[in-house]
């Protein structure tokens, strides 16, 4: 558009780069060198001055005032460039609502955000009109996109205040800003008359900053009132220059149309403004017939129907609300604003587009908004060259087919109604009036030339005329063959679809054609008269010996009785007679497809039956047959995938493996084969007759069984046909593994079942599992040492009255802290939801921090149920539990005047057994909500009985004898309230950028790796080559080490000295004495070991030069060890990745897997947590945290749906493996059962881990997964249990050796270790982070400060860290700790 478009906008931009570049600040709003004044807000000119600091560069002529209508190519390049870089603003803007979007709802956040950044209104307005609109609807996102969260609530207002201050057409857009900020940020959310004074302060300081920066300098010089002339000019009139389609446009409209009418009867008219009608500048509008219309009326209507909407907002003050509520009046200020802009429609577009995906309702509205509001915009598309966008947006746009009436079954004599063009016949007249109404109306669209707003018969006669010239200007000859080869094709998209036909035909040619003969020199005009093809010919073997090939007798017209045999090479087309474009034309009006996906293109009937072409769609490409293939489809997925057992519960049990009874024929089947023996024989017989081995007689008698053996035992080569009417049996269907579960047949092996595992002998094995796993993942930020799960459960039954356990009195204290802060931070805000109280302080109420949205979501309440129903019996089930008075907790958390559990919490005031008092506090708090009601008022009864007196000691005293399953209640809550913490939602946070650099890390890695063994690879192939023939073979090249190379000089050593021996043995010759014989031997020896020494001096020297390939084969063998290290060293670092981004996982538990019945198994060490806990924690010698398999048993739909059947179910199940599927459970799983997700069981020795894996069946899509999660991490589950038994042994040796003793102190009493293993752990992790434990007061930090560093310092330097230090990255638990 850059070379095309100069609108008045652009002018007046230019202009105004020139005013602000020129003139001082204080003569901007004043200049008036020409028509285009500057009329937008103090921001926007500041910009514009920012912006001609760098058009001095460019071209310097752009920013002279005088110089009128300058559009230099410089000029325009420069401005349009800063269209498009101010416009990034906008596409960080939607990624940033994209970010914000909740999970489930990212794909409608990704279509909304590339609907608002390839809006036609931007390209439009922005990137051929003229304007800055793409960077001012980014800062409105942004501000959009700041009111999704309570605490960017005031980044949103300054946002739009600077806003306003840029463009003041958002103007129409501040009451629904005002009324959210004033409903969510300056109000309280549980009563509006209770403003929220600091918030009011900051929003009131923000707005007056920003607004102060704008028009304070003009303030200043007394300039207020000609910036405001130029803001609001009300002199131009009701109606822009390019009308905007609202209710003013009809209006104006209406009253030209009465000019008309009240001229002839004769009733006064305003001659004055019969030929007046605003044009956008200076000059009021002037109606001749209807009433004037004022500034204060169109004020008064736009705010009365914005009303509509506020009202709701204020009520309801959600983002979707806030967002529907802009729309609203974006859209009554377009509809009855004064001067309204054209381009004012995207104010309620670009909003709109944001939550038109999430209800079909507003989607339906949505979109006939968006079509007319971009053809609205279609006035400033005025040039040549801009019409070919808007006949794309209009000509292109996708409509469907109008679909015939089907014809009705008609008796003789009944009176029809038919419509002639269309055939269509109706029984009933006013159908007939109905189509034809909907025939008649000027909304179609002729699909071949485009033309719209035509009648149907206008369109279908369009369509009919276009269609023959289509036909007519494409080749004849082609048009069947093309036909034929389109007919049933299956290609989706009609480009596609021309791309490939195009490509096949182009290259040839059919009899009939106009074509272009190729000579040696000229070009010669005939006519194909007849074509040959020849195929390809290939050998025995498959070789092509010869591809195929065309020959074609041309009837030259150039020369008279004149033809040409040709090839390929030597015959074309002429270029226009044969273009995609004419094919695609020919195939729009000679095909058609129906809507479903799959769908054929099929010849239309009438063309079809011209050139003969089958209409008949095959059976594999019918509708009916792609929706039960699909199903087949799914219900297989289904079948392998989800678990359900397919072959018994639906019809198709062709896939189970056929059940037959024993091997034993019976009498018959005996009879049959003999049979057919006999039956092959004499077929034998007739087929060679005249073997003279065999004599045929047809009088004699029936061959005998045994001389039937004897031929076949004597011609063992003669192939056994088969006996006529005994078709072969086909083979049955091979079975894919893996498949279900439980449709494998059950091993008939009845001591094969699954090992027996161990229960733990407590309830509630499952809250104490969740809670040991909760405080173990974030123990960093509890601050809390690590502790095994052996530990944790000591700690739990521990029943000492008057003893002291560290551990248990820690965890309690840690988690307390983290739902109300310290009263010196922040002012002790309270970090979770609590149940709203009447007399509630303003203190005790909820942190604007802790919530995430203006106002939560409400919970799902049953159904047929209303609001105030369910509060008021709520309200009931709560007051009758009040009444009935079950406990004394409140009367405990208030039996010191003054003093609550909130304001304990925030002094920390844990001593002696407070932190007990605090909970009793919480608790009764936490009865108010019906969920928590049951669980805490059971608490509550042992704690607080009413038989006891309301004091701080009963709740202590009872909580000593506390069992097991009240104790992890209340861990349990305590667990689930601090998840709501800021602390473990930034924690999980921090881990998830992590996990992101982490992953980062291992694709680099991984790469690297590749790299190196494709480097590896290469250098094995260069050492085939170099290495020298007396050396060993070159191993395999995933080998790692290389082959020893045997000594030659061995064998030459041993041959010599077999010489020696062998001379010795020589018998002496008669004549000679001993003495002559030993000198020959010596002299033999001597000869030998000069020769040897020889040798050796000649592989020295030749050592010492080595020859130039023994140089590079040396070079090759270092660089093939160098290759290997780099991939040890990247194996090893993807190992400690894959290491961290397990410890980085806090947010899931992962379960490895499930067995054939449904019971899951899990391996706690795997949950983001170190394998043995942290390593500086005071019980890391024990080197392990949980150390156990825990089997879980099978949740309720699980059970019903898989296990527990109906009986019809159950009796196919049986008849299929002679046993239920209970009946099956009971068999495999041995001795020990689960029955229901509350039940687990634990396997905790090496032993019994093998024997589980053995038992899975790998055929089970469920047992494969889970068999290869075990196998894969078998070593260290195995290296855990092992030091898990070690650590109870040595336990149980101090129980035997050394007597259990008391110590007392002033403050605690301790009771030896021995006894309980929990009492020896202590919370290091607080101590050398607080300088105290979190059970102590903080006064005690400073007595610890001095012993803390140097016990730090000592352990610094000896302390495992569980990774290798690395590149530098985030902090992790290998590398230090967060900080809370």
């Amino acid at each position: 558009m850059t070379f095309c478009s100069r609108s008045t906008d652009f002018e007046v931009h230019r202009n105004w780069l020139a005013i602000t570049h020129t003139l001082p600040p204080s003569q901007w709003y004043f200049a008036d060198l020409s028509q285009w004044t500057l009329d937008y807000p103090p921001f926007f000119a500041y910009f514009e001055w920012l912006l001609s600091q760098f058009a001095q560069y460019a071209d310097p002529a752009m920013l002279l005032v005088d110089n009128l209508q300058y559009d230099s190519w410089q000029t325009v390049y420069f401005q349009r460039a800063t269209v498009i870089i101010t416009e990034l603003v906008l596409i960080f803007s939607l990624q940033q609502f994209v970010k914000s979007s909740p999970v489930n709802s990212k794909p409608l956040a990704h279509a909304a955000a590339l609907s608002i950044l390839l809006s036609p209104g931007l390209l439009i307005i922005d990137h051929i009109h003229f304007q800055y609109n793409g960077f001012l609807y980014g800062i409105l996102v942004l501000s959009f996109v700041s009111a999704r969260k309570q605490t960017s609530l005031l980044q949103c207002g300054i946002l739009f205040a600077g806003l306003l201050c840029l463009k003041h057409i958002y103007l129409y857009l501040a009451p629904a800003y005002f009324v959210f900020l004033l409903r969510t940020y300056c109000l309280r959310q549980k009563t509006i008359l209770r403003p929220r004074i600091g918030n009011v302060v900051k929003l009131g300081v923000g707005l007056a900053a920003i607004f102060g920066a704008a028009f304070g300098p003009f303030f200043y010089w007394d300039q207020l009132d000609q910036l405001l002339a130029r803001l609001f000019p009300f002199s131009r009139g009701l109606c822009h220059a390019y009308w905007a389609p609202n209710l003013w446009a009809m209006y104006s409209f209406v009253d030209r149309v009465l000019i008309y009418f009240v001229s002839r009867l004769g009733m006064p008219i305003n001659e004055a403004a019969v030929n007046k009608v605003t044009r956008g500048l200076v000059g009021d509008t002037s109606f001749a017939v209807l009433p004037e219309i004022s500034p204060k009326m169109t004020f008064i209507l736009t705010l009365g129907f914005q009303m509509i909407g506020l009202v709701k907002l204020f009520l309801q003050p959600t983002w979707e609300s806030f967002i529907g509520a802009v729309t609203l009046c974006s859209y009554a200020s377009f509809l009855f604003g004064w001067h309204v802009h054209e381009k004012a429609i995207l104010l309620v577009i670009v909003p709109f587009s944001l939550i038109a995906l999430k209800d079909r309702r507003y989607l339906g509205a949505f979109r006939p908004l968006a079509v007319a509001g971009h053809v609205s915009l279609f006035p400033l598309l005025f040039t040549a060259a801009e019409f070919p966008i808007k006949v794309l947006y209009t000509v292109l746009f996708k409509r469907k087919p109008v679909q015939y009436v089907s014809p009705p079954t008609v008796d003789d004599g009944t009176e029809v109604w038919v419509i002639e063009n269309t055939d269509e016949i109706f029984t009933s007249f006013e159908a007939y009036t109905q189509r034809m109404e909907f025939y008649n109306q000027k909304r179609f669209i002729c699909e071949i030339t485009g033309h719209s707003s035509l009648t149907f018969f206008d369109a279908l006669m369009s369509e009919m005329d276009a269609s023959e010239e289509v036909r007519d200007a494409f080749p004849d000859p082609l048009r069947e063959p093309i036909l034929r080869k389109v007919q049933f094709s299956t290609i989706s998209r009609i480009d596609s679809l021309v791309d490939h036909i195009f490509d096949e035909f182009k290259n040839d040619f059919f009899p009939g054609e106009h074509v272009i003969v190729i000579m040696i020199h000229e070009r010669l005009n005939g006519i194909l008269r007849e074509k040959t093809k020849f195929p390809d010919i290939f050998t025995p073997r498959g070789d092509m010996l010869r591809k195929a090939f065309a020959r074609y007798f041309v009837t030259l017209t150039d020369r008279e009785d004149h033809e040409a045999l040709v090839d390929e090479e030597h015959i074309v087309r002429d270029r226009k007679s044969f273009t995609k474009q004419m094919l695609r034309s020919f195939l729009k009006n000679s095909v058609s497809r129906e809507a479903w996906t799959g769908a054929p293109w099929l010849v239309k009937e009438k063309i079809a039956n011209e050139y003969r072409i089958n209409t008949e769609v095959p059976m594999h490409l019918r509708y009916e047959h792609q929706v039960a293939q699909r199903k087949t489809a799914l219900n297989t997925k289904k079948g392998e995938h989800d678990g359900t057992l397919l072959s018994f519960f639906s019809t198709n049990v062709g896939r189970l493996p056929e059940l037959k009874p024993k091997s034993h024929k019976s009498k018959s089947l005996q009879q049959d084969a003999a049979k057919a023996r006999h039956e092959q024989f004499l077929e034998y017989q007739r087929a060679l007759s005249g073997n003279p081995m065999f004599q045929f007689d047809n009088d004699g008698p029936q061959t005998t069984q045994d001389q039937l053996i004897q031929f076949i035992n004597q011609h063992p080569d003669y192939p056994h046909t088969a006996a006529k009417g005994m078709p072969k049996q086909p083979p049955p269907p091979t079975i894919k593994y893996p498949i279900e579960d439980l449709e494998l047949p059950p091993s008939r092996e009845l001591d094969l079942h699954r090992p027996h595992f161990k229960m733990l002998p407590y309830e509630h094995v499952g809250p104490v599992l969740e809670t040991w796993n909760t405080l173990n993942v974030f123990c960093e930020v509890f601050q809390l040492d690590s502790f095994t799960f052996d530990d944790y459960v000591d700690a739990l039954v521990y029943q000492a009255e008057n003893g002291y356990c560290e551990l248990l009195v820690e965890i309690h204290c840690a988690l307390l802290k983290k739902l109300v802060n310290d009263e010196n931070d922040v002012d002790g805000q309270v970090q979770v939801n609590l149940p709203h109280v009447e007399e509630e302080s303003e203190e005790d109420e909820v942190s604007p921090a802790t919530s995430s949205l203006p106002t939560p979501e409400p919970e799902n309440k049953p159904a047929r149920t209303t609001r105030s129903s369910l509060a008021k019996s709520e309200a009931a089930e709560v007051k009758m539990t009040q009444d009935e008075k079950l406990h004394r907790g409140a009367e405990i958390d208030q039996s010191v005047r003054g003093s609550d559990w909130i304001s304990r919490l925030r002094k920390r005031d844990f001593r002696n057994g407070k932190w007990i008092v605090i909970i009793v506090g919480l608790l009764n708090l936490l009865s108010l909500k019906p969920r928590l009601q049951k669980a805490c008022v059971e608490i509550l009864i042992d704690l607080a009985p009413l038989d006891m007196e309301a004091t701080e000691e009963t709740a202590i005293s009872e909580y000593a004898t506390l069992d097991l399953i009240h104790r992890v209640s209340i861990l349990q809550i305590l667990c689930t309230l601090s998840l709501e913490t800021r602390a473990i939602r930034g924690y999980m946070e921090d881990c998830a950028i992590q996990m992101t650099e982490h992953r980062k890390e291992k694709i680099e890695q991984q790469r690297a790796r590749k790299v190196a063994m494709e480097e590896l690879r290469l250098l094995h192939e260069e050492r085939k080559i170099l290495q020298p023939e007396d050396t060993s073979p070159v191993p395999e090249l995933d080998e790692l080490e290389d082959l020893k190379m045997e000594d030659p000089e061995e064998d030459e050593h041993e041959q010599e000295g077999d010489v020696v021996v062998d001379s010795e043995d020589e018998e002496p010759v008669k004549g000679r004495s001993l003495r002559r014989a030993n000198d020959r031997a010596a002299e033999r020896r001597r000869k030998i070991e000069e020769e040897k020494e020889r040798k050796e001096k000649a592989e020295a020297e030749k050592a010492k030069k080595p020859t130039k390939q023994a140089r590079q084969f040396e070079k090759v063998l270092k660089k093939i060890e160098e290759a290997k290290d780099k991939i040890r060293d990247c194996e090893e670092e993807i190992a400690v990745i894959d290491n961290d981004l397990r410890e980085a996982d806090c947010p899931r538990t992962k379960v490895l897997g499930k067995d054939r019945f449904w019971n899951r198994y899990y391996w706690m060490e795997r949950n983001a947590m170190p394998y043995a806990g942290l390593p500086d924690s005071s019980t890391a010698s024990a080197g392990y945290a949980n150390g156990c398999i825990w089997v879980q048993g099978p949740d309720d739909l699980e059970r019903q749906g898989f296990i527990e059947l109906s009986d019809a179910e159950n009796a196919q199940y049986r008849r299929a493996f002679d046993m239920s599927v209970p009946e099956r459970k009971m068999r495999e799983e041995g001795h020990t059962h689960l029955y229901f997700a509350t039940q687990w069981g634990y396997y905790d020795s090496p032993e019994e881990l093998d024997q589980l894996i053995t038992w899975l069946d790998v055929r089970g899509v469920r047992e494969i997964k889970l068999r290869k999660e075990l196998t894969a991490q078998r070593e260290k589950i195995v290296t855990y249990m092992e030091k898990r038994k070690q650590y109870l042994s040595e336990d149980k040796k101090l129980e035997t050796v050394e007597p259990t003793t008391r110590i007392s102190t002033r403050t605690k009493t301790y009771v030896d270790q021995t006894g309980h293993r929990c009492l020896a752990w202590r919370n290091n992790t607080a101590l050398e982070e607080l300088g105290h434990i979190h059970s102590e007061p903080n006064r005690a930090r400073k007595q610890q400060q001095a012993k803390t560093r140097k016990k730090a310092k000592e352990e610094d330097e000896g302390r495992q860290t569980r990774a290798s230090n690395r590149a530098p990255k985030l902090p992790t638990r290998q590398g230090g700790r967060y900080n809370f």
